[in-house]
């Protein structure tokens, strides 16, 4: 990597600027990327997937790192051209434009691996849900969103941040925020800091109809998080619903823990 240019000069190069319909913000300085990487990591050979590597300043930094093979997944083709200079023609690394919200991940790579990305803005908090309820699990996701959405998935109950994003996520897996950017860190700067997640699934999880059930339940009680759960829940049970699951119907969502939301999800009929 070190015989590369800098990432400035290679979109200058190319002459590409960030696109604000694909919520693109790069991040350009590679001790912050090595930074990232060293949090997510080590990787100890296994395969490591980025969603929208945009000008390649995380990608670089992981193929410094210990991972095995890395898959770089890009909506925007003016980048594909840019990242095949990365290639160093050893098979290591994959290049696949698409879009991440509909590739599936278990045709990229063969047993465990971890995801790294600097989300786009715009898509991060569906992808997370995606990785952490669909049929693909990763090892662990190092991933950088908003300041605002980090702490919605980290939130504890009665957190100002506490809501339906918080329980899902906190249901199959743990998270911390490890690292906070200020806006002046990316090009062009967003209007919001930023944080990076790191959210390990836990070995044992509740089953896909357990947490279908679980976000049909998160959604009507954060839907209208104002109200108590008899009335929010109305639709799927009420009151009835929160006595089944040993829940006090006059109680709201936010201060309900994952237990708790869990039990009305398996009180669901």
């Amino acid at each position: 990597m070190t015989d590369l240019p800098s990432l400035r000069e290679t979109l200058d190069a190319h002459g590409l600027l960030a696109k604000k319909s694909f919520g693109q913000h790069f991040l350009l300085d590679l001790n912050v990327t090595r930074k990232i990487v060293r949090y997510a990591g080590p990787f100890e050979g296994r395969a490591v997937i980025e969603v929208g590597p945009g000008p390649g300043g995380l990608t670089r930094a992981i193929l410094e790192s210990d991972a095995g093979k890395v898959v770089l997944v890009e909506k925007d083709p003016r980048f594909i051209p840019l990242l095949s200079e990365l290639d160093d023609g050893s098979g290591r690394l994959t290049i696949v434009e698409g879009d991440a919200l509909k590739v599936r991940e278990t045709e990229l790579v063969e047993g465990p691996a971890h995801l790294v990305s600097n989300l786009p803005y715009n898509v991060g908090t569906p992808l997370l849900i995606k990785w952490l309820t669909g049929p693909w699990t990763p090892c662990a996701l190092t991933l950088m969103f908003q300041k605002e959405v980090a702490e919605r998935v980290v939130a504890a109950p009665g957190d100002d941040a506490y809501g339906r994003l918080a329980v899902i996520t906190q249901a199959v897996a743990d998270a911390r925020i490890v690292m906070h950017l200020p806006a002046a860190a990316f090009t062009p700067p967003p209007k919001v800091a930023s944080a990076v997640v790191h959210v390990v699934p836990r070995a044992e999880r509740p089953s896909p109809e357990r947490l279908k059930k679980l976000e049909r339940v998160t959604a009507a009680a954060f839907g209208q998080r104002r109200k108590m759960l008899r009335s929010s829940l109305k639709q799927l049970g009420g009151a009835a619903l929160c006595e089944a699951a040993g829940i006090e119907p006059d109680a709201r969502a936010e201060v309900i823990d994952i237990a708790g939301f869990l039990r009305l999800a398996d009180a669901l009929k």
